[in-house]
Protein backbone atom coordinates (compact mmCIF):
# COMPACT_ATOMS: atom_id res chain seq x y z
CA UNK A 1 0.00 0.00 0.00
CA UNK A 2 0.97 3.34 -0.58
CA UNK A 3 2.59 5.18 2.61
CA UNK A 4 1.51 8.32 1.27
CA UNK A 5 -2.65 7.67 1.66
CA UNK A 6 -4.30 9.38 4.65
CA UNK A 7 -7.52 9.16 5.75
CA UNK A 8 -9.55 10.98 8.39
CA UNK A 9 -12.82 9.53 9.23
CA UNK A 10 -15.49 11.50 10.74
CA UNK A 11 -17.17 10.22 13.54
CA UNK A 12 -18.14 12.82 15.77
CA UNK A 13 -21.81 13.23 14.82
CA UNK A 14 -24.91 12.66 16.64
CA UNK A 15 -27.25 11.23 14.28
CA UNK A 16 -30.18 12.88 16.36
CA UNK A 17 -32.47 12.29 13.31
CA UNK A 18 -32.28 8.35 13.92
CA UNK A 19 -33.63 8.81 17.92
CA UNK A 20 -34.42 6.74 19.47
CA UNK A 21 -31.89 4.65 18.33
CA UNK A 22 -29.23 7.52 17.93
CA UNK A 23 -28.80 9.37 20.96
CA UNK A 24 -25.82 12.11 22.21
CA UNK A 25 -24.70 9.29 24.26
CA UNK A 26 -24.24 6.47 21.50
CA UNK A 27 -24.93 7.83 18.26
CA UNK A 28 -25.49 6.35 15.17
CA UNK A 29 -22.05 5.13 14.14
CA UNK A 30 -21.75 3.53 16.58
CA UNK A 31 -24.72 0.96 16.16
CA UNK A 32 -25.60 -1.98 13.32
CA UNK A 33 -27.91 0.29 11.58
CA UNK A 34 -28.62 -2.14 8.86
CA UNK A 35 -28.33 -5.51 10.45
CA UNK A 36 -25.34 -6.61 8.89
CA UNK A 37 -22.95 -7.63 12.25
CA UNK A 38 -20.93 -4.49 12.01
CA UNK A 39 -21.65 -0.90 12.81
CA UNK A 40 -21.11 1.84 10.62
CA UNK A 41 -18.27 2.99 11.98
CA UNK A 42 -16.34 -0.20 11.52
CA UNK A 43 -17.44 -0.87 8.02
CA UNK A 44 -16.36 2.89 7.27
CA UNK A 45 -12.81 1.71 8.24
CA UNK A 46 -12.95 -1.56 6.81
CA UNK A 47 -13.61 0.25 3.11
CA UNK A 48 -11.02 2.88 3.53
CA UNK A 49 -8.42 -0.17 4.62
CA UNK A 50 -8.96 -1.63 1.02
CA UNK A 51 -6.39 1.36 -0.43
CA UNK A 52 -5.07 3.25 2.65
CA UNK A 53 -2.31 1.43 5.13
CA UNK A 54 -5.26 1.01 8.74
CA UNK A 55 -2.13 2.38 10.82
CA UNK A 56 -2.76 6.00 8.39
CA UNK A 57 -6.42 6.53 9.46
CA UNK A 58 -7.08 9.03 11.66
CA UNK A 59 -10.21 8.86 13.68
CA UNK A 60 -11.99 12.27 13.99
CA UNK A 61 -14.62 12.28 17.39
CA UNK A 62 -16.00 13.98 20.22
CA UNK A 63 -13.76 13.22 23.38
CA UNK A 64 -16.81 11.25 24.88
CA UNK A 65 -16.85 8.88 21.83
CA UNK A 66 -13.35 7.73 22.33
CA UNK A 67 -13.93 4.35 25.03
CA UNK A 68 -16.95 3.21 21.99
CA UNK A 69 -14.36 3.92 19.24
CA UNK A 70 -11.74 2.01 21.13
CA UNK A 71 -14.14 -0.74 21.48
CA UNK A 72 -15.26 -0.88 18.13
CA UNK A 73 -11.73 -0.46 16.53
CA UNK A 74 -9.28 -2.37 18.88
CA UNK A 75 -6.70 -2.29 16.26
CA UNK A 76 -5.99 1.96 16.38
CA UNK A 77 -3.83 3.40 18.62
CA UNK A 78 -4.60 6.28 20.85
CA UNK A 79 -2.89 8.56 17.86
CA UNK A 80 -5.08 7.76 15.61
CA UNK A 81 -8.03 9.32 17.26
CA UNK A 82 -8.66 12.70 17.36
CA UNK A 83 -10.98 14.21 19.79
CA UNK A 84 -12.82 17.35 19.69
CA UNK A 85 -13.07 18.94 22.92
CA UNK A 86 -16.26 20.19 21.51
CA UNK A 87 -18.33 20.07 18.11
CA UNK A 88 -17.13 23.46 15.90
CA UNK A 89 -18.70 21.93 12.41
CA UNK A 90 -16.46 20.62 9.80
CA UNK A 91 -13.39 23.38 8.72
CA UNK A 92 -11.95 23.16 12.61
CA UNK A 93 -11.58 19.55 12.71
CA UNK A 94 -10.19 19.27 9.17
CA UNK A 95 -7.74 21.79 9.28
CA UNK A 96 -6.67 20.22 12.83
CA UNK A 97 -6.43 16.87 11.21
CA UNK A 98 -4.42 18.23 8.35
CA UNK A 99 -1.52 19.68 10.26
CA UNK A 100 -1.22 16.73 12.67
CA UNK A 101 -0.92 14.49 9.22
CA UNK A 102 1.24 17.04 7.31
CA UNK A 103 3.97 17.16 10.58
CA UNK A 104 3.81 13.25 9.89
CA UNK A 105 4.01 13.15 6.03
CA UNK A 106 4.52 16.17 3.99
CA UNK A 107 3.41 14.33 0.80
CA UNK A 108 0.59 13.09 1.99
CA UNK A 109 -2.59 12.55 0.05
CA UNK A 110 -5.94 12.38 2.13
CA UNK A 111 -9.33 11.43 2.04
CA UNK A 112 -12.07 12.99 4.14
CA UNK A 113 -15.01 10.39 4.93
CA UNK A 114 -18.11 10.91 6.91
CA UNK A 115 -18.39 7.26 9.09
CA UNK A 116 -22.10 7.17 8.01
CA UNK A 117 -22.24 6.52 4.85
CA UNK A 118 -23.73 3.32 3.10
CA UNK A 119 -21.42 2.09 0.00
CA UNK A 120 -22.53 -1.42 -1.06
CA UNK A 121 -19.81 -1.57 -4.43
CA UNK A 122 -16.88 -1.09 -2.41
CA UNK A 123 -14.49 -2.31 -5.01
CA UNK A 124 -15.99 0.67 -7.54
CA UNK A 125 -15.40 2.60 -3.86
CA UNK A 126 -11.77 1.89 -4.28
CA UNK A 127 -11.74 1.96 -7.31
CA UNK A 128 -12.88 6.06 -7.78
CA UNK A 129 -10.83 7.01 -4.97
CA UNK A 130 -7.58 6.13 -6.57
CA UNK A 131 -8.71 8.25 -9.41
CA UNK A 132 -9.43 10.99 -7.18
CA UNK A 133 -5.78 10.10 -4.95
CA UNK A 134 -4.07 9.87 -8.67
CA UNK A 135 -5.29 13.09 -9.60
CA UNK A 136 -4.47 15.50 -6.02
CA UNK A 137 -0.73 13.86 -6.61
CA UNK A 138 -0.66 15.11 -9.93
CA UNK A 139 -1.92 19.03 -9.13
CA UNK A 140 -3.08 21.24 -6.48
CA UNK A 141 -6.68 20.68 -6.82
CA UNK A 142 -9.40 20.25 -4.18
CA UNK A 143 -11.69 17.67 -5.11
CA UNK A 144 -15.02 15.79 -3.92
CA UNK A 145 -16.66 12.79 -5.15
CA UNK A 146 -20.58 13.48 -6.39
CA UNK A 147 -23.19 11.27 -6.35
CA UNK A 148 -25.04 10.71 -9.78
CA UNK A 149 -29.17 12.03 -8.70
CA UNK A 150 -31.32 8.84 -9.16
CA UNK A 151 -34.28 11.46 -8.48
CA UNK A 152 -35.25 15.08 -7.01
CA UNK A 153 -34.03 14.43 -3.92
CA UNK A 154 -34.36 17.73 -1.84
CA UNK A 155 -32.58 16.98 1.50
CA UNK A 156 -28.84 16.93 -0.62
CA UNK A 157 -26.70 19.94 -1.68
CA UNK A 158 -26.12 19.67 -5.26
CA UNK A 159 -22.78 20.53 -7.72
CA UNK A 160 -22.83 22.21 -10.90
CA UNK A 161 -20.34 21.11 -13.51
CA UNK A 162 -18.84 22.48 -16.09
CA UNK A 163 -21.13 20.55 -18.85
CA UNK A 164 -18.24 20.99 -21.88
CA UNK A 165 -15.66 19.21 -19.48
CA UNK A 166 -15.33 15.70 -21.11
CA UNK A 167 -12.75 15.03 -18.78
CA UNK A 168 -13.56 12.13 -16.58
CA UNK A 169 -12.46 14.44 -13.58
CA UNK A 170 -14.93 17.96 -13.96
CA UNK A 171 -14.40 21.13 -12.85
CA UNK A 172 -16.99 22.27 -10.45
CA UNK A 173 -18.97 25.40 -11.44
CA UNK A 174 -20.42 25.89 -7.99
CA UNK A 175 -21.83 24.23 -5.33
CA UNK A 176 -25.94 24.48 -5.00
CA UNK A 177 -27.91 24.79 -1.25
CA UNK A 178 -30.48 21.78 -0.06
CA UNK A 179 -33.39 23.02 -3.20
CA UNK A 180 -36.79 22.86 -2.91
CA UNK A 181 -38.74 20.01 -5.42
CA UNK A 182 -38.91 21.91 -8.46
CA UNK A 183 -35.43 23.16 -8.79
CA UNK A 184 -34.02 19.72 -7.70
CA UNK A 185 -35.89 18.51 -10.97
CA UNK A 186 -34.53 20.73 -12.99
CA UNK A 187 -30.80 20.43 -11.97
CA UNK A 188 -31.99 16.62 -12.72
CA UNK A 189 -33.15 17.56 -16.46
CA UNK A 190 -29.95 19.60 -17.36
CA UNK A 191 -27.63 16.35 -16.45
CA UNK A 192 -24.32 18.43 -15.13
CA UNK A 193 -25.30 18.27 -11.46
CA UNK A 194 -24.27 15.82 -9.33
CA UNK A 195 -25.13 15.26 -5.30
CA UNK A 196 -23.09 16.17 -2.75
CA UNK A 197 -21.32 13.15 -0.45
CA UNK A 198 -19.63 15.09 1.70
CA UNK A 199 -16.59 12.90 0.90
CA UNK A 200 -13.03 14.92 -0.39
CA UNK A 201 -10.03 13.81 -1.18
CA UNK A 202 -6.74 16.44 -1.51
CA UNK A 203 -3.44 16.27 -0.84
CA UNK A 204 -1.96 18.28 2.71
CA UNK A 205 -0.39 20.77 0.94
CA UNK A 206 -3.39 21.97 -1.32
CA UNK A 207 -5.78 22.09 1.27
CA UNK A 208 -3.92 23.94 3.67
CA UNK A 209 -3.33 26.22 1.16
CA UNK A 210 -6.59 26.64 0.59
CA UNK A 211 -6.91 27.47 4.74
CA UNK A 212 -4.50 30.12 5.04
CA UNK A 213 -5.89 31.70 1.72
CA UNK A 214 -9.47 31.87 2.81
CA UNK A 215 -9.58 30.88 6.80
CA UNK A 216 -6.15 32.32 7.66
CA UNK A 217 -7.50 33.42 11.50
CA UNK A 218 -8.42 29.56 11.99
CA UNK A 219 -4.89 28.51 10.29
CA UNK A 220 -3.17 30.98 12.87
CA UNK A 221 -5.19 29.60 15.89
CA UNK A 222 -3.67 26.09 14.98
CA UNK A 223 -0.32 26.46 13.69
CA UNK A 224 0.25 28.32 17.12
CA UNK A 225 0.15 24.48 18.68
CA UNK A 226 1.71 23.02 15.75
CA UNK A 227 4.72 22.10 17.45
CA UNK A 228 2.75 20.19 20.25
CA UNK A 229 0.57 18.03 17.69
CA UNK A 230 1.69 14.61 17.53
CA UNK A 231 3.07 14.65 20.91
CA UNK A 232 1.71 14.16 24.35
CA UNK A 233 0.99 17.87 24.47
CA UNK A 234 -1.49 18.20 21.75
CA UNK A 235 -4.40 17.88 23.61
CA UNK A 236 -3.88 20.25 26.82
CA UNK A 237 -2.98 22.89 23.45
CA UNK A 238 -6.33 21.63 21.98
CA UNK A 239 -8.12 22.14 25.11
CA UNK A 240 -7.44 25.24 25.77
CA UNK A 241 -7.94 26.58 21.98
CA UNK A 242 -10.09 24.13 20.22
CA UNK A 243 -13.07 26.91 21.04
CA UNK A 244 -11.86 29.69 20.27
CA UNK A 245 -11.81 28.38 16.27
CA UNK A 246 -15.25 29.71 14.03
CA UNK A 247 -18.04 27.28 13.74
CA UNK A 248 -18.39 26.42 10.36
CA UNK A 249 -18.65 24.09 7.57
CA UNK A 250 -16.10 23.40 4.98
CA UNK A 251 -18.39 23.78 2.14
CA UNK A 252 -18.23 27.23 3.14
CA UNK A 253 -15.01 27.58 4.53
CA UNK A 254 -13.26 26.73 1.95
CA UNK A 255 -14.92 24.51 -0.69
CA UNK A 256 -17.62 27.10 -2.17
CA UNK A 257 -14.51 30.20 -2.49
CA UNK A 258 -11.59 28.07 -3.81
CA UNK A 259 -11.24 27.97 -7.78
CA UNK A 260 -9.23 25.38 -8.03
CA UNK A 261 -12.07 22.44 -6.37
CA UNK A 262 -12.79 19.72 -8.96
CA UNK A 263 -15.50 16.54 -9.08
CA UNK A 264 -15.64 13.08 -9.84
CA UNK A 265 -18.87 11.67 -10.47
CA UNK A 266 -19.15 8.49 -8.62
CA UNK A 267 -19.74 4.75 -9.79
CA UNK A 268 -20.93 3.10 -6.35
CA UNK A 269 -23.96 3.29 -5.16
CA UNK A 270 -24.28 5.69 -2.04
CA UNK A 271 -26.45 6.17 0.83
CA UNK A 272 -25.95 9.07 3.26
CA UNK A 273 -28.19 7.20 5.97
CA UNK A 274 -29.23 10.12 6.87
CA UNK A 275 -33.04 9.60 8.67
CA UNK A 276 -35.02 5.89 8.62
CA UNK A 277 -36.50 7.07 5.13
CA UNK A 278 -33.08 6.23 3.90
CA UNK A 279 -32.41 3.44 5.60
CA UNK A 280 -35.86 2.38 4.63
CA UNK A 281 -34.44 2.46 1.01
CA UNK A 282 -31.51 0.13 1.87
CA UNK A 283 -33.36 -2.32 3.69
CA UNK A 284 -34.73 -5.38 1.76
CA UNK A 285 -38.86 -5.59 1.70
CA UNK A 286 -41.71 -8.02 2.15
CA UNK A 287 -44.18 -8.49 -0.37
CA UNK A 288 -45.99 -5.43 1.36
CA UNK A 289 -42.88 -3.23 1.04
CA UNK A 290 -42.80 -3.07 4.71
CA UNK A 291 -38.85 -3.40 5.97
CA UNK A 292 -37.45 -4.62 9.53
CA UNK A 293 -34.03 -4.50 11.01
CA UNK A 294 -33.68 -6.99 14.46
CA UNK A 295 -37.54 -8.34 15.07
CA UNK A 296 -39.37 -10.62 13.57
CA UNK A 297 -42.62 -9.12 11.76
CA UNK A 298 -46.33 -10.04 11.16
CA UNK A 299 -48.65 -7.50 9.45
CA UNK A 300 -52.18 -7.14 8.75
CA UNK A 301 -53.13 -4.73 6.03
CA UNK A 302 -49.97 -3.13 6.91
CA UNK A 303 -47.40 -0.92 3.87
CA UNK A 304 -44.54 0.91 3.20
CA UNK A 305 -43.42 0.73 6.97
CA UNK A 306 -40.28 0.45 8.56
CA UNK A 307 -39.80 -1.54 11.57
CA UNK A 308 -36.51 -1.84 14.20
CA UNK A 309 -36.79 -3.38 17.60
CA UNK A 310 -34.95 -5.88 19.42
CA UNK A 311 -33.62 -9.06 18.42
CA UNK A 312 -36.02 -11.55 17.29
CA UNK A 313 -39.19 -9.60 19.09
CA UNK A 314 -42.40 -10.33 17.61
CA UNK A 315 -44.00 -7.16 16.27
CA UNK A 316 -47.25 -7.02 15.27
CA UNK A 317 -48.91 -4.15 12.96
CA UNK A 318 -52.66 -3.41 11.08
CA UNK A 319 -53.63 -0.41 9.42
CA UNK A 320 -50.57 1.56 9.16
CA UNK A 321 -48.99 2.47 6.33
CA UNK A 322 -45.74 5.00 5.62
CA UNK A 323 -44.40 5.26 9.40
CA UNK A 324 -41.68 4.62 11.16
CA UNK A 325 -41.61 2.17 13.97
CA UNK A 326 -39.07 1.90 16.50
CA UNK A 327 -38.92 0.39 19.96
CA UNK A 328 -35.82 1.14 21.97
CA UNK A 329 -35.40 -0.07 25.99
CA UNK A 330 -37.85 2.62 27.14
CA UNK A 331 -39.12 4.62 24.03
CA UNK A 332 -41.50 3.52 21.38
CA UNK A 333 -41.70 5.55 18.15
CA UNK A 334 -44.36 5.56 16.23
CA UNK A 335 -44.01 8.17 13.31
CA UNK A 336 -45.14 9.60 9.77
CA UNK A 337 -41.80 8.30 7.28
CA UNK A 338 -42.67 11.73 5.05
CA UNK A 339 -42.44 13.69 8.51
CA UNK A 340 -39.22 12.16 8.87
CA UNK A 341 -37.70 15.22 9.41
CA UNK A 342 -39.24 16.76 11.83
CA UNK A 343 -37.85 13.97 14.59
CA UNK A 344 -34.85 16.20 15.46
CA UNK A 345 -37.53 19.02 16.39
CA UNK A 346 -39.72 16.90 18.62
CA UNK A 347 -36.24 15.44 20.24
CA UNK A 348 -35.11 19.07 20.75
CA UNK A 349 -38.94 19.73 22.33
CA UNK A 350 -38.81 16.24 24.15
CA UNK A 351 -35.18 17.52 25.61
CA UNK A 352 -36.93 21.31 26.73
CA UNK A 353 -39.88 19.25 28.64
CA UNK A 354 -37.00 16.97 30.59
CA UNK A 355 -34.75 20.27 31.57
CA UNK A 356 -38.29 22.18 32.57
CA UNK A 357 -39.43 19.03 35.18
Amino acid sequence: MNKNYYAVLMAGGVGSRFWPVSTPEFPKQFHDMLGTGETLVQKTFTRLSRLIPKENILILTNDKYCDILKEQLPMITNEQIVLEPEMRNTAPCILYASLKIKKKNPNAVMIVAPSDHWIEDEVQFAANLQRAFDACEADQVLMTLGIIPTFPNTGYGYIEYNKLDTRQVKKVVQFREKPDYQTAKTFIQRRNFLWNSGIFVWNVQAILTAFEKFQPEMVQLFQSGYERFNTSNEQEFIIENYQKASNISIDYAVMEKADNVFVLPATFDWNDLGTWGSLYDKLPKDTCDNAVVNGNLFVENATNNIVRTNSNKLVVIGGLDDFIIVDKDDVLLIYPKKKEQDIKQIVAKINENKADT
